[in-house]
């Protein structure tokens, strides 16, 4: 079974995703490290010198065409569901889990590594939030397309393991 990952950066799509592979023996990919081996570079870095565009088709691509092993947990990108039909496919190839947090959370969450997020370096705080919130709002329909929609307030992956099993 593939499960997919997603929601805004912050959420813990990685951190959960570590712990719910190891809970339940199955391999982990994060695709912003896949993308990281295939381009050389950070997502950053990549995003920074070719731009959103051949960024979103890039992780697009990879999404779609890597050899996933027959169980594993996939975390992706903060933005993967939101472009071409990335969510549908994803949908269509596992069981998509929507980590849903507020913008408070998640900027108390990220505040500590601003510096490595180029869309939140400049801003201030207060700034910060307003732009999760934002986000948030043109993400939203994306996000909630998700098969399984799950608090990420205190989620633990035991959590996550008994609302997948349940729906089974």
């Amino acid at each position: 079974m593939k499960i997919f990952l997603i929601g805004f950066m912050g959420c813990g799509k990685s951190t959960l995703g570590r712990k719910l592979a190891t809970k339940l023996g199955y391999d982990l990919i994060d695709l912003d490290h896949q993308l990281e081996k295939i381009t050389g570079v950070t997502v950053a870095d990549y995003f920074a010198a070719h731009g959103e565009e051949a960024f979103r088709k890039l992780e697009s691509d990879t999404l779609k065409d890597l050899e996933y092993p027959k169980n594993c947990i996939i975390a992706t990108g903060g933005g993967t569901p939101c472009f071409f039909d990335n969510i549908e496919w994803m949908n269509a190839n596992g069981t998509t889990v929507y980590i849903e947090m507020p913008a408070p959370a998640l900027a108390k969450r990220l505040e500590s590594g601003i510096a490595k997020r180029p869309l939140l370096r400049n801003l201030t705080p207060e700034g910060v939030v307003e732009f999760i919130e934002n986000k948030l709002a043109e993400r939203e329909g994306f996000y909630t397309k998700a098969q399984l929609i799950l608090s990420g307030i205190n989620l633990t992956a035991d959590a996550i393991r008994a609302e997948i099993l349940a729906r089974d």
